[in-house]
């Protein structure tokens, strides 16, 4: 049985806390490796070996960083089978199903590749009497992703590209239920593509994988004062992790809300409104696209639609 540990400096390590999840394969319901759950004293090492690499790579030009980002693109693409199959086997969607969620990952590392012309100022002459207006783009430093297991691919890729890309240390932290292709891609990132383009070991640390149990890793993570911005994408992450910290007033989020929302006014058709609920909620057991119904906005008359839509 295979063991999933965490990637910090650039290579994998093994956990050290004891504690580790079951992951699943969910078309047998067999129990196909173990995750180690990171302690809060892995996750601090993580940010800490994240924040001493990051101003060497946030110095390398945005040149030789998009090659990283151009060999990591040309890696995936020759992986791409065996990452969809990885995908399937962990998260139990098809195998098409999980060769888009690759493809609509991969669309953000080409973006990304692109960043010596994303990253340019801009300048302004002019702009007011004997004013002259120029901006600048960099860095912020370390940042970090908690991302959700129904794209493990897809939404890693869409956070962790462009913060690299950009000059920053990342640290991610993947779901335990489906941890396997973020670990690959952390490989393909921080292995291959790095050792390719003549990167040198110090700069390997500029992103860490580390997966952590909930909450209390989870909080961790986010309280640490080398964390410049945490990129969310669930809501109820941001629920449970920021807010339960106290950190919603201090700590730059960006939210992508996988949650469904149904507003059930007056004049609803009750009957054929619960047979759209139904079936929203049977499409959603699929997870090609998070649609469970989590909370239906009640109508203007303030009367709760729900013992009228279960009656018909």
């Amino acid at each position: 049985m295979r063991t999933i540990g965490h990637f910090i400096g650039g290579r994998e390590v093994k956990g050290t806390s004891g504690r580790t999840a079951d992951v699943f394969e969910p078309m047998t319901g067999d129990v196909q490796g173990k995750v180690d759950l990171a302690s809060k004293a892995e996750v601090r090492a993580a940010v800490e070996n994240a924040a001493a690499a990051q101003p060497e790579w946030g110095a390398t030009n945005p040149q030789r960083r998009a090659r990283v980002m151009m060999k990591f693109l040309e890696l995936a693409q020759r992986d791409y089978d065996k990452l969809a199959d990885l995908l399937a086997r962990e998260h139990g969607k098809t195998v098409p199903d999980a060769k888009g969620d690759i493809q609509r990952g991969l669309e953000v590392v080409e973006f990304a590749c692109g960043i010596p012309h994303l990253m340019k100022g801009e300048y302004t002459e002019g702009a007011g009497p004997g004013i002259d207006i120029y901006s600048m783009r960099q860095p912020l430093g370390v940042v970090a992703g908690i991302t959700p297991f129904n794209f493990p691919a897809m939404i890693p890729m869409w956070k962790f590209a462009p913060a690299i890309a950009c000059g920053n240390a990342f640290v991610l932290k993947p779901s335990e239920r489906d941890p396997g292709v973020p670990m690959r891609l952390a490989e393909l990132m921080l292995g291959e593509a790095s050792f390719s383009q003549v990167i040198t070991r110090d700069r390997l640390s500029r992103a860490h994988l580390v997966s952590a149990g909930r909450p209390g890793s989870d909080r961790t993570l986010l309280q640490s004062p080398r964390l410049t911005l945490a990129i969310d994408a669930l809501l109820r992450v941001y629920d449970h992790v920021l807010l339960d910290a106290g950190l919603a007033a201090d700590l730059p989020a960006e939210l992508l809300s996988s949650q469904a929302r149904a507003v059930v006014v007056p004049d609803t058709s009750m009957a054929a409104e619960a047979r759209n609920l139904m079936c929203d909620q049977l499409k959603g057991v699929g997870f090609s696209d998070v649609t469970m119904l989590s909370q239906p906005s009640l109508p203007s008359d303030g009367v709760d639609p729900g013992p009228r839509v279960v009656a018909a």
